[in-house]
């Protein structure tokens, strides 16, 4: 049962046998009941034909019974005792009566055989001369009953319909005439031992093909099982799940692993190069500053304070930055205060007093543009454009806050050199310093745009360069305006 092809397996097979035997009981009953309505009218014309041949003052002898084996006949007075029975009927049962004798005339009374007249023109009352209207069947529905008879010394089931016929003497009369329901009986067993035999078969072939389907459905899943397995033991993220050629639920899953497994190895790779640089960068500060602390301690007056104090402050710096990263890639989620724009701009612009460059912030007067988000965190973004255009301006630089659609733009401007526009996407890579010729101290680690464009997807908005009217580069931030 831990096999999805079992289990598919036995559920068909479950459900199919449900269904069958539910199918296979409705035919049964309207084959029988089919069977018994047929059985029923030939039940009623023979009891109406005999309650015919009594209603016109037929003798019990001169009655013309059709096939008598196949139609026993028993006919009772209003006592319900038995006055005729079809030859050869020796025994019934399910007509109320289960004499099959006739009554001796004499203890009949004054009650007359059907086919006796009375000669003497004289009626009960000594009124009339005439003899009385000819009788009539009735016309009301016979009644129907289940029983038994034994004709001919054979006993076997019938059905009985029951039809009242009253002679012209007034003498009301039932007509019990019986039609065997062996022929019933007999389709009905015959259709239930063909479904009986049948349905294991048919339920074997189901269960059989849906096995079969089941495997072959399932046969892709198993190569990606396999090819998953082999991914994670030769570690090797290069390597991909084979992609069946339908374009069923299971293509979908090969696809989406694939994608995913492309995903995880851009992540894996970018983590791995992460590592080395930060290890890169993080090396020369550190060995820079053990030389000069290796030196002081040998001559103390050749020891370069500034220097030390600056190595030390660019270290900080770079351990903050990829403890930043580390918590960005994380998935750590910015807080949800509300921020205006404006103002965190002024506020950041006025603490930089060591600029090279002065800043110029242009906001609008009394306008709000608040966002949501971490302030640590945007202010962050603002300070590293800020440096970027520190870095590349000549004389000028602009911050602009202003609405745009459902948000706030915050757009860093300077006149310097700008950034080519084949290289606008991968200034924003970690490590990715287009100065070369610059050094490490003067051109940063070359994180500082990385993290601002992380921060920015984190809130929900975007950051891009474009060519500045002044000539250089502008950096466009973009957020969502706060809800």
């Amino acid at each position: 049962m831990r096999s999805v092809r079992a289990r598919a397996a036995i559920g068909a097979t479950l459900v199919v046998a449900v269904a069958l035997v539910a199918a296979g009981l409705a035919v049964l009953s309207v084959l029988r009941t089919n069977l018994i309505d047929q059985a029923d009218l030939q039940a009623e014309v023979a009891a109406r034909e005999v309650a015919g041949q009594l209603a016109l003052d037929t003798a019990y002898a001169d009655l013309d019974l059709d096939d008598e084996e196949d139609h026993p006949v028993q006919v009772t007075d209003e006592e319900g005792r038995v006055v005729f029975v079809s030859q050869g009927l020796r025994a019934i049962s399910g007509t109320g009566s289960a004499g099959v004798s006739p009554v001796p005339s004499a203890s009949v009374g004054a009650t007359p055989s059907p086919g006796d007249d009375d000669d003497d023109g004289d009626d009960d009352d000594g009124g009339g001369s005439g003899r009385p209207e000819r009788g009539e069947v009735s016309s009301d529905d016979p009644g129907f009953s289940d029983g038994t008879a034994t004709v001919d010394g054979k006993k076997a089931d019938y059905r009985f319909a029951a039809v009242e016929a009253t002679t012209s003497a007034g003498i009301t009369l039932t007509v019990h005439a019986g039609a065997p329901l062996a022929a019933e009986q007999e389709a009905v067993n015959t259709v239930r031992g063909a479904m009986l035999t049948g349905l294991p078969l048919l339920l074997a072939v189901v269960a059989g093909v849906t096995w079969l389907v089941t495997r072959r459905a399932l046969r892709p899943v198993e190569g990606i099982r396999r090819e998953m397995a082999a991914i994670t033991a030769s570690e090797d993220l290069a390597r991909r799940v084979p992609e069946p050629g339908s374009r069923d639920e299971i293509a979908r899953l090969a696809r989406t692993t694939n994608e995913t497994l492309t995903v995880l190895e851009a992540s894996v790779e970018r983590q791995r190069r992460f590592v080395a640089d930060a290890s890169h960068e993080l090396r020369s500060p550190i060995a820079s500053l053990r030389t000069q602390l290796e030196v002081a301690e040998a001559h103390p007056e050749l020891l370069d304070l500034p220097g030390a104090v600056a190595d030390t402050v660019r270290l900080q710096v770079l351990a903050a930055d990829l403890l930043l990263l580390a918590r960005l890639d994380a998935g750590e989620k910015p807080g949800t205060a509300r921020i205006e724009a404006g103002a965190l701009v002024r506020e950041e612009v006025s603490q930089r007093t060591g600029d090279r460059i002065p800043v110029t912030v242009e906001v609008a007067e009394g306008a709000a543009y608040e966002v949501s988000g971490s302030r640590g965190q945007l202010v962050r973004v603002v300070g590293n454009l800020l440096d970027n255009a520190q870095r590349h301006a000549e004389n000028r630089i602009t911050v602009q806050v202003a609405a745009d659609g459902r948000g706030v733009r915050v757009e860093v401007r300077d006149d310097g050199a700008g950034v080519p526009e084949v290289e606008r996407e991968r200034i924003f890579e970690r490590f990715v310093r287009l100065d070369d010729a610059r050094s490490r101290d003067d051109g940063g680690a070359g994180l500082g745009l990385a993290i601002a464009r992380d921060v920015a997807a984190r809130h929900g908005g975007t950051l891009t360069v474009h060519r500045a009217p002044e000539g250089g580069a502008a950096f466009r931030l973009w957020l969502p305006r706060a809800a």
